[in-house]
């Protein structure tokens, strides 16, 4: 994650097997044994990946999505499913409820995973203050229960580390670290030492902490950012876990138009071939994946083609992988939500269901609510480039007076297509809207709206539609819906999106919501959320 916020707007501003393939751009080029980076063009911050046999499992940043820290799968580290969530929800504030404020941008942060002793784990510490403290949870196979083993204080952007004598240790902040008892539930005393200090033009922190152990060596990821220069991958290595350190940059590179890649981790495949999966800011889709060969040079874990850059189109490191994604459609025929989607902060679990009509998700209204950004079970899931689109399908015969409901390009400043019912009456608005948050509580202090269009809607089923370009320089967001879903209106204008680090610190997301301004009891029902990419 990171701190220097002035440099970071400066910056913005200028998938038995499964596996991920759908989400490259289209290429001549490209066969069917290659992919194309991104490889993942989608908002996946602060990735920590391992492998466990024949699949790699990764953890990345979700922050105030709820279920949270994501657990995703692969067998050829191009095509990824999410296969669970570490926890449902948080619980140590009422502002994981939105009461008494927020966590936008804050809950789970860049979480830890690693496997010792036939058990997988993962760390990570809440940006927030009460609810800091550092978790740690645990589960002997990855796609069933977590089970929390302890909280500590809080650790930043930290990597649990288990050497080879089953020692534990975390590695936070700027070269801190610390040994847990063996129970993981605490501190040994006297342990946290400083390993190394940051260089004279570092201004900001290091982060991104992801410690590996290779050929008895202890290496060390982290991403650096000197000042006037841009972001990159540095790697510090050591005979011993408490030092000497020494340091060498692995990765310093533009991509795709784009000034830097950096923050990560390398993984090895089971042919002994390593590979480095490297995030990039990219506007408003958010913090994409980049997936490219670490050589082994000089014993450094050099990242990159034979020119230091990311390959744009690369062969994919297995083959034979089925396609999957953490993007994708529902027609909620399921029992359980689908793993594409999180609430944004804790949801109302008496306020929505799959059960009360078959085939639909129901969104109720359960309290009163100012705007989609204080609005309870609004449900969404990621945007993805470079051109993807979204359908759904609402039926809105049983809203109240009063409600409002809809779809949104969702983030601090979002484009919002929402119905609203007065008396009898449903008109569909499309508005922009901006959000302002308190520095401390994230409490909710103003929202801006400018109405760009409007129709009244004389029909209870309506389908809306989000068509969005993220190729560089584009990050623009289309609006439309229908009567029929063959028939589509053009309603707005163009939305441009945005990454905003100050509020939400995180990509655009397709959004539903559903919340009262006057009485609960209304509510909505979905019949399918249809994604596709676009050419």
């Amino acid at each position: 994650m990171i701190r220097n916020r002035f440099l970071l707007f400066l910056f913005l501003t200028l998938a038995a097997s499964t596996c991920f393939g759908k989400n490259q751009k289209e290429s001549s080029n490209i066969t069917s044994r290659q992919f194309t980076n991104p490889v993942i063009w989608a908002d996946a911050p602060d990735p920590d990946v391992i492998r466990v046999g024949d699949y790699f499992y990764m953890v990345t940043t979700t922050m105030h999505l709820m279920p949270g820290a994501p657990i995703m799968r692969s067998k050829d580290l191009v095509n990824w499913e999410t296969v669970n969530y570490v926890f449902d929800k948080l619980t140590d504030s009422p502002k994981y409820d939105m009461k008494e404020g927020t966590v936008y941008g804050r809950g789970q942060w860049a979480t830890s995973l690693k496997y010792h002793k036939g058990r997988f784990y993962v760390l990570f510490a809440p940006n927030d203050n009460p609810g800091g403290d550092t978790y740690i949870y645990t589960a002997k196979n990855p796609t069933d229960k977590w089970t929390l083993v302890s909280r500590m204080k809080h650790f930043h952007d930290a990597t649990l580390f288990f050497d080879d004598d089953d020692r534990a240790y975390v590695v936070y902040g700027t070269g801190q670290m610390c040994e847990l008892t063996p129970d993981l539930k605490g501190v040994k005393e006297g342990s946290d030492v400083k390993l190394f200090n940051r260089e004279a033009d570092e201004t900001g922190l290091l982060e991104g902490s992801r410690m590996i152990k290779h050929n008895g060596k202890y290496y060390l990821l982290m991403i650096s950012w000197p000042a006037g220069k841009a972001r990159h991958e540095v790697c510090y290595r050591s005979e011993n876990i408490h030092g000497p350190f020494e340091k060498k940059t692995i990765l310093e590179t533009p991509f795709g138009g784009f000034s830097y890649v950096g923050q990560g981790t390398i993984v090895d495949a089971k042919d002994g071939k390593w590979y480095g999966i490297i995030f990039q800011d990219r506007g408003g889709v958010g913090r994409v994946l980049t997936l490219e060969p670490c050589k082994w040079i000089n014993e450094w874990p050099i990242l990159g083609d034979e020119k230091g850059h990311v390959p744009e189109i690369m062969d994919k490191p297995i083959q034979g992988c089925k396609t999957t994604d953490i993007v994708g459609s529902d027609d909620f025929n399921s029992k359980k939500l689908n793993m594409y989607w999180q609430w944004n902060h804790n949801p109302i679990d008496n306020a929505w269901s799959l059960s009360e009509r078959s085939g639909y998700l129901r969104l109720k209204t359960s309290r009163i609510s100012n705007s989609i950004f204080d609005a309870p079970n609004t449900i969404s899931q990621r945007m993805k480039g470079p051109k993807s689109s979204a359908i759904i399908s609402l039926d809105i015969s049983k809203m109240k007076d009063g409600d409002k409901t809809g779809v949104a390009a969702f983030n601090g400043d979002s484009g919002i297509l929402t119905i609203s019912k007065t008396g009898k009456k449903n008109v569909l608005t499309m508005s922009e809207e901006s959000v302002s948050l308190s520095d401390r509580a994230k409490a909710i202090t103003g929202v801006k709206k400018n109405v760009k269009d409007s129709v009244e809607i004389k029909s209870n089923k309506i389908y809306l539609r989000i068509d969005v370009d993220f190729n560089p320089g584009k990050d623009i967001a289309k609006f439309y819906y229908s009567l029929n879903n063959k028939n589509w209106n053009r309603i707005g204008s163009d939305y441009k999106m945005i990454f905003d680090y100050r509020r939400f610190f995180m990509g655009t997301r397709f959004a539903i919501f559903n919340y009262a301004t006057k009485q609960a009891g209304g509510y909505v029902d979905m019949d399918f959320f249809k994604f596709k990419m676009m050419k």
